[in-house]
């Protein structure tokens, strides 16, 4: 993940409005305090690093930015000390802007937040903040207000298999088509996850199909689900129970994924409204149940109860 990180704004694959933005505020010299936000793995933390690259050269970078994440203290003692000081002080001998990159912003606290909000205004002319976040509404509306705002989406398929091919090439590894697809479907758009699942499958397995990727992420394949569902229809309560009790054990597989891959079934396969009415209902409250954190078996009882029901409205119906 650290081998392939961008490291200028023209590598980056995502997000070309934003960059483009980004890229004329910096040739223009008006860069404003940015507050970049969306899921991970979506190129935040390389955006802002690949522009101070680009700010600054090498030498100057240590004395021009200071980087914080979570895992460093930034507590409203370190806001108060260290980037009040290193905001305050001006540059000499060079004209241009310090840089404060805050990364996981959200998991500042709230008292370390608005100490921030003076030291942001005060210090505008000769430092900038950079705040990354996951969640826009854990950072105070103060701070949003001072900041240009920037949404990371999730990375559409189609920039997310270029970059992985370059990736496959350089590493000379052996990817099938629908490992490929696969790999782009579990990471539901974030890079780093994709590049995360490569690389372990690649370890353990060699040649990276999709029935390996599957297995690696513990995550149930379509084959498995369409057995799941045929039994939960067509066979009788026990049956079924202990067939997908089987499967479960064998395959190491968690409830919580075959719920949520049926559900995409259901969507799919042609019940009547009602019927798929009742269906749904149930099948959220089960996996209201499940984060709750209660017996997998009793929630799995009651998922192929659901479907039971279902198969009997069906034939009452018909």
């Amino acid at each position: 993940v650290e081998k392939y990180r961008p490291q200028a704004l023209s590598e980056l694959v995502s997000h070309r409005d934003i960059l483009s933005t980004v890229q004329r505020f910096i040739s223009e010299d008006r860069l404003p305090h940015l507050l970049l936000y969306g899921p991970p793995g979506t190129g935040k933390t390389s955006t802002i690093l690949a522009c101070a690259r680009q700010l600054y050269r090498e030498r100057e970078f240590g004395s021009m930015v200071l980087e914080l994440n979570a895992s460093d203290d930034r507590g409203i003692d370190i806001v108060r000390g260290p980037i009040l000081s290193f905001a305050s002080t001006r540059t000499i001998f060079k004209k241009g802007f310090k840089l404060v990159i805050l990364d996981e912003a959200d998991a500042m606290t709230q008292d370390a937040q608005n100490a921030l909000r003076r030291v942001i205004e005060k210090f505008t002319e000769n430092t900038r903040f950079c705040l990354i976040c996951n969640y826009l509404s854990k950072i105070i509306p103060a701070l949003q207000s001072r900041c240009t705002r920037f949404r990371f989406g999730p990375l559409t398929p189609e920039l997310m298999v270029p970059r992985l091919q370059h990736v496959i090439q350089e590493e000379g590894v052996d990817v099938t088509e629908d490992g490929m697809k696969a790999l782009v479907t579990l990471s539901s758009g974030d890079m780093r996850r994709a590049l995360n699942i490569l690389q372990s499958t690649t370890m353990a397995f060699g040649k990276v199909t999709e029935e390996n990727v599957y297995t690696c992420t513990g995550h149930p394949l379509e084959s498995d689900i369409a057995n799941i569902l045929d039994w939960m229809l067509n066979q009788d309560f026990s049956t079924a129970y202990h067939r997908i009790m089987e499967l479960k054990t064998l395959k190491g597989l968690a409830l919580q994924d075959i719920l949520t891959e049926i559900h995409l079934f259901v969507h799919r396969v042609d019940f009547p409204p009602s019927v798929r009415i009742q269906l749904l209902i149930k099948m959220a409250d089960i996996e209201y149940r499940l984060a709750a954190g209660t017996s997998e078996k009793i929630q799995l009882s009651s998922l192929i109860a659901a479907f039971q029901c279902t198969r009997d409205l069906i034939v009452a119906e018909a």
